[in-house]
C-alpha cells in the first residue's frame, strides 16, 4: 500500500485534503473525484489548498480545565500555542515532533487530555451558509466513508446550528 493525497475544493469554496492508503492510485482517485462531483465540488491539483493547512500537534482538554496551569506546562514543555475555544475547552498546539514531549509532560502534570493526535489544522477558515454546510458535511461523509480514505481535514466553519443539530 502507498500513502495518497488530494486536494480539492467543497461548495462554498472550502478547502479539502484527503489522507489516504491504496493499492490502486486509480480506483482511489476515480472514487474521490465521484465524491466530490456529487457533492458540489471539484479534485484540484497538488498543492492546491494544501498550503492552507500546517502539520500540528494538538491535545484537547474539556471545559472547566484549569487554563493557566494548562499554559504554562504546555508552553514549559514546547508547545507553540494554547487557545481557549468559544465553547470553553482548550487546545494545545504544537510541532508534531514535540507531541510526545508536550503529552508527557501535560500527563505527569495531572493534566490529561480528552483527545490528542497529530493532525493538519486549517491556517484560514471558511464561513459557509447553512445550505453550503448541510452539502460539506454529505461530502466529507462520503469522502470519509470510502475505504482508502484514511483522513479528511477542511478548512470550514460549520454553522452553530448545524452542529447543534
Amino acid at each position: 500500500y502507498e500513502e495518497v493525497r488530494y486536494e480539492g475544493y467543497g461548495p462554498g469554496g472550502v478547502a479539502v485534503m484527503v489522507d489516504g492508503l491504496t493499492d490502486n492510485r486509480n480506483r482511489t482517485v476515480a472514487e474521490i473525484r465521484y465524491a466530490f462531483s456529487k457533492h458540489g465540488g471539484n479534485l484540484g491539483a497538488d498543492g492546491s489548498v494544501a498550503y492552507l493547512f500546517t502539520h500540528t500537534s494538538l491535545l484537547s482538554y474539556p471545559s472547566g480545565s484549569d487554563e493557566d496551569k494548562i499554559m504554562e506546562i504546555a508552553i514549559a514543555a514546547g508547545a507553540l500555542d494554547v487557545v481557549a475555544n468559544d465553547d470553553g475547552s482548550i487546545d494545545v498546539l504544537g510541532e508534531p515532533m514535540d507531541f510526545g514531549a508536550v503529552k508527557d509532560a501535560m500527563t505527569a502534570a495531572g493534566l490529561t487530555p480528552e483527545h490528542s493526535e497529530i493532525t493538519m489544522r486549517a491556517s484560514v477558515s471558511a464561513e459557509l451558509k447553512v445550505s453550503e454546510a448541510e452539502t460539506l458535511l454529505k461530502l466529507l461523509d462520503a469522502l470519509d466513508e470510502l475505504d482508502d480514505v484514511q483522513q479528511v481535514y477542511s478548512n470550514a466553519e460549520i454553522p452553530k446550528e448545524l452542529l447543534e443539530g
